[in-house]
């Protein structure tokens, strides 16, 4: 039995949802086409994937199904002659043609009906058009004047069995035996004469690797081929690997730098803005410390890439240039002043703000860790120390990189301010979240005379003898 072609050949599709796409339209077609008993038992499916196109090469497909015979049970034979005349006409048959059958119920009429194969081309612009609509998009679009609904605008429609096209349409687009290839390196229109040479045909004449895998197994050959003569490594790269392979058709790997200057910012957030931002590949030394080199993966395969290593070198410095910047802004001031600006942040309109929490925080710290025997004041440092944090320009632009932004601060003790004295006339709020009501003076900070129970807890604790907070929290200066 010949082999059948579906594709759709599209504008580019979203590549971090491109194989999941793939996969669900191949199977469903599969088992659609299984279901309605046009598949031989040695039929596979092969799914093919590109930013342009979903395709999916089925074998062993039957040009018409086969004729089926089913049987269904009855009223019993003692029933109304009306009630058999009813299960007849329902099923097709004549009253004569019912037979009996003996079951675990007693005796009852049965009704044998054939039903006649269909077609391929019947059925199969149905099935497709069903696949499109079971695919996992959380979002369709329509294009052009008519209702056509897809992820993304579709150009071109490809149903060949064997060597005949399966007359269709499906999206508003009528069937046939040509597809495109790579937009530049490519043939433009390539012609298949039969389904079976779908995949020679796109690689050879319209430069597109159209398997996924092959296309993902090419992309990191090359790469490693290029970290090994740049004597480097490439670190965590199977998740971009996946993204950059849904976004070419014909990969080729190059080298791009950026000035060594930025190698002062914590590379954490120089290798997302690469990775996420630019999808870059980053080069690191065998200690893993970033080096001033990134791969890019390119759609374009020509002998001289300098234009496209230049472009993609100029697009990358004004990321990198970014975040300097807000690095170097945050270091010019002290952590410390930066946490009364909590104040103007809400926690929880009944709660207050950040910074209450945070002192409450601070204070349920130090009373754990003087009844485990440790140390209160590193408790209470570390307790207020990670939400001043939060609110610099940088860490706002690079979430992910807030803990590399407090490691390079340098802190050699709290960056908190001095302790208020008993004499400060502001109440600490209790955080309904453990059930406490707090019993003292309006101090929120403990005074060496005063005492703090905790009602609805286990922490029952007195105060230290006064001491005092350091707060030199030294950024780095600016060179």
């Amino acid at each position: 039995m010949p082999v059948l072609l579906i594709e759709l050949l599209t504008e580019e599709l979203p590549p971090k949802a491109l194989r999941e796409l793939s996969d669900s339209f191949a199977s469903k077609l599969f088992f659609d086409l299984q279901k309605a008993n046009f598949l031989a038992d040695k039929a596979t499916v092969s799914p093919f994937a590109s930013p342009r196109r979903l395709a999916a090469v089925i074998s062993s497909v039957a040009e018409r199904s086969p004729d089926s015979e089913r049987e269904v049970q009855g009223p019993s034979t003692s029933a109304p002659q009306q009630a058999v005349a009813g299960f007849a006409k329902k099923n097709g048959v004549a009253v004569e043609a019912l037979k009996k059958q003996q079951t675990a119920k007693g005796e009852v009429y049965v009704a044998r009906s054939k039903t006649p194969g269909r077609a391929l081309a019947e059925v199969l612009p149905e099935f497709v058009a069903s696949a499109v609509k079971a695919l996992p998009v959380p979002k369709i679009m329509r294009w052009g004047a008519g209702d056509a609904q897809f992820v993304r605008p579709v150009h071109g429609l490809v149903m060949l069995h064997g060597s005949k096209v399966v007359a269709g349409k499906v999206l508003g687009l009528e069937s046939g035996r040509s597809t495109s290839g790579h937009r530049f390196l490519g043939k433009g229109e390539i012609s298949l004469a039969e389904a079976g040479e779908y995949e020679t045909k796109l690689r050879d004449q319209g430069m597109v690797i159209a398997d996924f895998a092959q296309r993902r197994s090419e992309i990191e050959k090359q790469l490693q081929a290029e970290v090994k003569r740049q004597n480097a490594s490439l670190g965590e790269y199977k998740a971009l690997l996946d993204e950059v392979t849904a976004l070419v058709e014909f990969p080729s790997v190059y080298v791009g730098t950026f000035d060594k200057a930025y190698l002062e910012v914590p590379q954490e957030c120089l290798i997302l803005t690469m990775r996420q931002n630019q999808k870059y590949f980053p080069l690191f030394d065998a200690a893993g410390k970033l080096l001033p080199k990134f791969l890019i993966v390119s759609n374009m395969q020509v002998a001289d890439p300098r234009h496209i290593v230049s472009g993609n070198e100029r697009v990358v410095r004004p990321r990198l240039e970014d975040a300097r910047f807000f690095y170097n802004q945050d270091r010019k001031v002290r952590l410390e002043t930066r946490v009364p600006q909590l104040a103007k942040v809400v926690y929880h309109n009944k709660l207050g703000s950040q910074l209450e929490r945070v002192q409450r925080v601070q204070l349920l710290a130090g009373s754990i860790a003087r009844q485990l025997k440790a140390d209160a004041a590193a408790a209470e440092r570390a307790a207020g120390s990670p939400k001043p944090i939060c609110s610099p320009a940088w860490s706002a632009s690079f979430p992910s990189c807030r803990a590399s932004w407090a490691a390079t601060t340098r802190c050699t003790t709290a960056s908190l301010p001095r302790s208020p004295t008993p004499s400060t006339r502001t109440t600490a709020r209790a955080s309904p979240a453990i059930g406490c009501r707090k019993e003292t003076s309006r101090a929120p900070w403990r005074s060496p005379t005063s005492s703090t129970r905790w009602r609805g807890s286990s922490v029952l604790a007195s105060s230290p003898p006064a001491r005092r907070i350091p707060s030199a929290c030294a950024a780095p200066p600016l060179e």
